[in-house]
């Protein structure tokens, strides 16, 4: 089926009509394809020159250029993943696209298949109107390890700025936190319960740890701030230890997270970890633990007055929308386009409080609220 030139509100409806969970996430899931190649077949509808490229295999990002007629005006990009969480406990069909009371419900609606439609639909009324080039990039896995946006800047491909459409509720959010997945691995010894004198209980031990590390978030981890993120945070998301109630465990394991701000790092965030066990261990000499780091993403930083948030703040307002610039709770891929040179900020139409919900969906009026902002951005950008 065929939508008209532009209609992000078709394109919407469409996408999240498609089973599109994250693999990597669920089980037995779909992934993004059938998701990638509608959405290649409509912008080829529109006149945009669209490829599918694998990312991982079967699942592959969709990727377009735009070119402008300027040799030497900027370039942008616009940047929206296609994945989806899973739909467990939801509580209206996950894949209909109902729409109701001026809303669409789906899991995606608004993270992030209203900013991918919007940003989908902007691209193809603006083009023919750019003087620089114009970059989409449907990409996939964002929802767990970003491969979609790595693959894609590992091909080369680079812009003056971008636009990560994600859900702010049309504010302008240049910066948000990253995040860090830790492992500590505390080690006791094994032994009879009744043989204190030979048990060594790693999860008291681990105890300690929980208690030291309750004193660093509510002691130490206030006094850095940033203007728009506010603090850094750190939780214990997963224990596991013991072997049987008459027996000292011999390990015990806990993962923790660590949201970072910028100025923060994953080793900075290992350090902390390393420094606690050694403040247990100089009152606890049985105290051994191992820290690793498992995962870890970085934080994004733009400046509130650079030139891609000036010009968006400035376009927003001039389709009168009163901008509000504020720092971002989730993690985004604008952190991997902006540590490969891209300043990259998030706009887009949803709320990422609906995000992962029980309930998830998307007001109509502010994704076309968003594709009139973001022609506009594209044709001022691109000028």
């Amino acid at each position: 089926m065929s939508l008209k030139r532009g209609d992000a509100i078709g394109l919407l409806t469409e996408l999240v009509r498609i089973d599109s969970r994250n693999p990597s996430l669920v089980a037995n899931a779909p992934g993004e394809s059938r998701a990638a190649h509608r959405l290649c077949d409509v912008l080829r509808d529109w006149g945009v020159d669209a490829k599918c490229v694998d990312a991982l295999p079967g699942r592959p990002n969709v990727v377009a250029t735009i070119r402008g007629t300027g040799a030497t005006s900027r370039s942008l990009m616009f940047n929206g993943h296609l994945d989806v969480v899973g739909t467990e406990g939801m509580s209206h069909a996950p894949f209909d696209a109902t729409v109701k009371d001026g809303r669409i419900y789906g899991r995606g609606a608004s993270d992030m298949k209203g900013g991918v439609a919007a940003m989908c639909a902007a691209a193809a009324r603006a083009k023919g109107a750019l003087k620089g080039d114009l970059i989409i990039a449907g990409v996939i896995d964002e929802e767990w390890q970003s491969a979609g946006t790595r693959a894609l800047l590992d091909s080369g491909i680079r812009a003056d700025a971008a636009i990560v459409t994600e859900p702010t509720g049309l504010a302008v959010m240049p910066a948000h936190r990253g995040f860090v997945w830790l492992e500590v691995v505390v080690h006791g010894r094994a032994a009879h319960g009744s043989r204190w004198d030979l048990g060594v209980d790693a999860i008291r031990h681990a105890g300690l740890l929980l208690a030291e590390l309750d004193r660093v978030d509510a002691e130490q981890l206030p006094k850095r701030t940033h203007e728009l993120l506010g603090r850094p945070s750190l939780h214990a998301g997963f224990i596991e230890g013991g072997i049987g109630l008459s027996t000292y465990p011999d390990r015990c394991v806990l993962r923790i997270e660590r949201r970072t701000i910028p100025g923060e790092d994953a080793h900075s965030a290992k350090r902390e970890i390393d420094d606690a066990c050694t403040r247990i261990r100089k009152t606890h000499d049985g105290f051994h633990a191992e820290v690793a780091i498992l995962f870890s993403q970085p934080p994004s930083d733009v400046s509130s007055d650079a030139p891609i948030v000036r010009a968006l703040r400035d376009t927003a307002g001039s389709a009168g929308v009163k901008t509000v610039i504020a720092g971002m709770s989730a993690w985004t891929d604008a952190a991997l386009l902006n540590a490969a040179g891209i300043p990259a900020i998030c706009f887009g139409p949803g709320d990422m409080g609906l995000a992962h919900a029980a309930e998830e969906y998307i007001q109509i009026e502010e994704v076309e609220r968003a594709t009139d902002i973001l022609e506009k951005l594209a044709k001022a950008w691109c000028d």
